[in-house]
């Protein structure tokens, strides 16, 4: 899960060098995108550079309206809370942290030891506080690589349990785990890796705070297909991600069609986030404008 980078003019960029905090923070605020994304720390450090808050001030100015950030719950807690005033500033809101310690190379959820799903468990209630103190209502989930010994059945029985219990610590506080397939390309070996597989399992635990994180880039390498596989899951989404492909950049500079994507989701009535899941395919604060100049063609449908 990396993040990544940049935006402005070599002028700008060399007198932000200068003027670390001073970057030209504007009275006027950009227009706002038609759908709700959210870029994460480190993709405008160019543009604003100085620290986060600068970041999110910036992100603010150029018409974002949420932010999301993997590593929240890793962050100290002063730096959390500064976080979620600066967005409360701004009337942003928070898109999705990791929940969880993710198994990329042995079972945990799948293979239905008692340790792992206790282990999982603590860190879901962890969770819990960490949505509570940066305004959050996602976090996400991935339940970690497949147990070879194990038929998949047993699997998903294994995973449902678990994402069950999970389910009954989040729904008091109207939490959601979003739960994300990733390809095999990128990440071989784990469970779940299908839209129709998250679907199958969002349907089984049956619960309002167990939806499905439909990250694009994975899925468009997994199994193409988007906008129907979008339609046919769409009752359990509740969260997107994008990246475009090869090479995980912003729209535009791969193969995915993304004004037609958007398109549609706009049209379905989506109104939640759409994370920023990808690095910048240019360096430097050129490239961060690259980035906000991409998401305004891709938003002009």
């Amino acid at each position: 899960m990396d993040r990544r980078k940049f935006l402005g003019s070599s002028l700008l960029a060399s007198a932000l060098s200068v003027f670390p905090h001073q970057w030209s923070r504007s009275s006027t605020r950009a227009e706002t995108f038609q759908l709700n994304y959210a870029p994460h720390f480190g993709m405008f450090r160019h543009s604003a550079p100085g620290g986060v808050l600068n970041e999110l001030d910036f992100m603010a100015e150029q018409g974002f309206r949420s932010l999301e950030d993997n590593d929240m719950k890793k962050r100290p807690l002063e730096q959390q809370r500064q976080i979620a005033a600066r967005m409360e500033k701004h009337n942003m809101q928070m898109g999705v942290f990791v929940a969880h310690t993710i198994f990329w190379t042995e079972p945990n959820l799948a293979g239905g030891k008692a340790e792992g799903r206790e282990l999982f468990l603590k860190e879901i209630q962890e969770s819990v506080e960490v949505a509570k103190r940066v305004n959050a209502k996602w976090m996400t989930v991935v339940p970690g690589h497949v147990d070879l010994r194990k038929d998949m059945g047993y699997q998903t029985a294994h995973v449902v349990e678990s994402l069950k219990r999970a389910a009954e610590i989040l729904e008091p506080h109207g939490l959601v785990m979003v739960l994300e397939p990733l390809n095999k390309r990128d990440h071989p070996g784990l469970f779940l890796t299908k839209a129709a597989q998250a679907y199958e399992i969002c349907k089984a635990v049956d619960s309002p705070s167990c939806k499905i994180l439909f990250d694009i880039y994975h899925q468009q390498i997994t199994e193409g297909n988007l906008i129907p596989n979008i339609e046919a899951s769409w009752e359990e989404i509740a969260y997107f991600q994008v990246g475009d492909n090869p090479g995980r950049r912003e729209p535009t500079t791969g193969e995915i069609n993304y004004l037609n994507v958007f398109k549609h989701i706009h049209a379905k009535g989506f109104n939640g986030i759409i994370g920023m899941e990808h690095g910048n395919s240019r360096p430097g604060a050129d490239g961060e404008m690259a980035v906000i100049e991409a998401y305004r063609k891709s938003d002009s449908f």
